[in-house]
């Protein structure tokens, strides 16, 4: 099997700009990392996008669940580093609280501040994008396939789903849930992932696996192994060959083209 994550770019981790924000909630301890594999949820999402714009040019993306506006942040400061650019004809926001002067600064452009599992969250119906995003959310919500339901009509055929979350072995999966949910904050972590889940979560929503990996095999917040480009690729080697290791796990749903 192909890793390809294993011939990605990673140099522009190395002193990235955008880490040094207090938006990315890294520890001082920790901002001075080389290859910081916290940032890996940002890493992966820009190489899913960078290859998609080689495929399909400048792309309409939709972000659920922005913050205040980290991705973004983290694409501009990768290629300003020497990342591939990506083309972009638009990126919209959608999160439960929108603070519109900051995501403006970074570069957002149409805004919806909607409860992601309120009965009335929609998108405008006349609006479909080759990308949306949802990185490190779907944890949050008691019922994520009921996101994807609403979102999916809202993507192209041909376009991507993207995204990342905690992950657990299957076996584990329920009875963590049970064991979090009673005692989660607001906007905690409730829902629980294994790759078992992504796979019924795409089919489910009629989309398609394209890609599923996990990402590391340990993270420690300021571990001196993380200054170090080869612990960096093992610890993506190992999420690749163990995508069900307590973690993160990281995937592309395809939307399919219908046949004519």
């Amino acid at each position: 099997m192909t890793i390809k994550q294993l011939n990605w770019d990673v140099d522009f981790l190395k002193d990235n700009p955008a880490f040094q924000s207090d938006n990315y909630g890294i520890p001082p301890d920790a901002r001075h990392i080389n290859y910081p594999i916290r940032m890996v949820r940002y890493w992966f999402i820009y190489h899913f996008l960078r290859e998609e714009s080689l495929r399909r040019g400048a792309l309409n993306v939709c972000e659920i669940g922005v913050d205040v506006g980290q991705m973004l942040g983290f694409l501009k400061a990768a290629v300003a580093l020497g990342g591939e650019d990506i083309k972009l004809a638009s990126w919209d926001a959608v999160d439960a609280i929108i603070r519109e002067d900051v995501l403006k600064r970074v570069g957002y452009n149409q805004f919806y501040q909607v409860d992601l599992e309120s009965p009335e969250f929609a998108l405008s119906d006349d609006k479909q994008y080759d990308v949306m995003i949802l990185t490190h959310v779907l944890e949050h919500l008691f019922n994520p396939e009921a996101l994807l339901a609403k979102i999916v009509p809202h993507l192209k055929p041909g376009g991507m789903l993207v995204g990342g979350f905690p992950s657990t072995p299957q076996f584990m999966a329920k009875s963590r849930e049970n064991k979090i949910r009673p005692t989660a904050r607001k906007y905690g972590h409730v829902s629980v992932f294994s790759p078992e889940r992504v796979r019924e979560m795409a089919a489910l929503s009629g989309l398609e696996v394209e890609f599923l990996s996990g990402a590391f095999f340990m993270r420690k917040k300021g571990f001196f192994l993380e200054n170090y480009q080869w612990w960096l690729r093992f610890n993506l080697w190992f999420g690749a060959k163990f995508p069900g290791w307590p973690g993160e796990t990281y995937w592309i749903l395809r939307k399919p083209v219908k046949s004519t």
